[in-house]
């Protein structure tokens, strides 16, 4: 048995150290100077230790040469705030009802979020602008009914102003948008961080969107965590919503990634937020860890590297 010494080890560990950067070569080079828009929000916010990892990612990418956008959400610290303020809460079809009180409340959570991001993200040494939607009339909305039912001031987008966004990521900015939107008559309306974020990433024609959420990505078994599929085209997610396999809370958010990918997306990504470094890891690895989507004509990457590595 060959024994290792301490300097034989050390170096193992550095020569794995590089291999991972080799590894990310051809990911940055694929898509360097490219726009990804990163949704984030769930649990993944209200950990300090997960928030430290999401910042470091995304400021890692615009230091690689992506151009990021964050697009930020801030439900469970919304439903928080509200708790503790003792403010009731009526719910329509399972939505939250947003009368004028609880939006007000939502605005004044998702502003402190908002440049909150700002200041991880300017602490590492990148510029950040924080953004609400109602600036510029960057996210220009229409009222959203529940089922014909009204749900107060929820708005769904209808039009992004994308020269505010570029115009910030061509001055070297991180852009960290608050989904907040003004509808025709310039009244305030709370928008799903999914919703804004795949209505960006349309405008924007964003090489990839990101959602951190709080499941590891699609199952295949709902029971069984490690059936993660890691890549799949739009025509077979409408297949697995068809047969029951997509379900729930999941369905929603799988037809906001087909509609941005018809829309002109290049590829849409599913992540738990929860896992460190899980944007670096879904990105930069030939395995990923997620659930990536694509259209139906493109190549399945991560195969494409398995056939690569036999």
């Amino acid at each position: 048995m060959i024994m290792k010494g301490n300097k034989d080890i050390k170096m193992d560990k550095l020569i794995e150290k590089a291999d991972v950067l080799i590894e990310a070569l051809p990911y940055i080079q694929r898509f360097n100077r490219k726009i990804i828009v990163v949704k984030y929000g769930g649990s993944a916010m209200l950990d300090e230790d997960f928030m430290t990892n999401v910042i470091q990612d995304v400021t890692l990418l615009k230091l690689v040469g992506f151009k990021p956008i964050i697009v930020h959400g801030g439900g469970k610290a919304i439903s928080k705030h509200i708790d503790k303020m003792g403010m009731e809460t009526e719910f329509v079809n399972g939505l939250r009802v947003t009368d004028e009180e609880t939006l007000e409340a939502a605005e004044m959570v998702l502003n402190k979020v908002n440049k909150q991001l700002v200041q991880m993200v300017e602490k590492l040494g990148v510029r950040a602008i924080g953004i609400s939607g109602k600036d510029g009339n960057l996210l220009s909305v229409e009222k959203k009914l529940s089922h014909g039912e009204d749900i107060g001031y929820v708005g769904t987008v209808k039009s992004v102003s994308t020269e505010i966004l570029l115009d910030l990521i061509e001055k070297d900015f991180l852009p960290i948008v608050c989904p907040i939107g003004l509808d025709d008559e310039f009244e305030a309306y709370n928008i799903n961080a999914d919703d804004a974020a795949s209505a960006i990433a349309e405008a924007v024609k964003a090489e990839k969107l990101a959602f951190l959420t709080d499941t590891e990505g699609v199952l295949m078994d709902a029971e069984d965590h490690d059936s993660v599929i890691s890549e799949m085209t739009i025509s077979e997610a409408k297949d697995l919503i068809k047969d029951g396999t997509i379900s729930g809370g999941m369905i929603p958010k799988i037809k906001n990634c087909i509609e941005a990918i018809e829309n002109g997306v290049s590829r849409v990504h599913i992540l738990d937020g929860r896992i460190p470094h899980c944007i670096l890891l879904e990105i930069f690895t030939n395995k990923g860890i997620g659930t990536a989507l694509l259209r139906d004509e493109d190549e399945k990457f991560y195969k494409e590297q398995e056939m690569k590595e036999k």
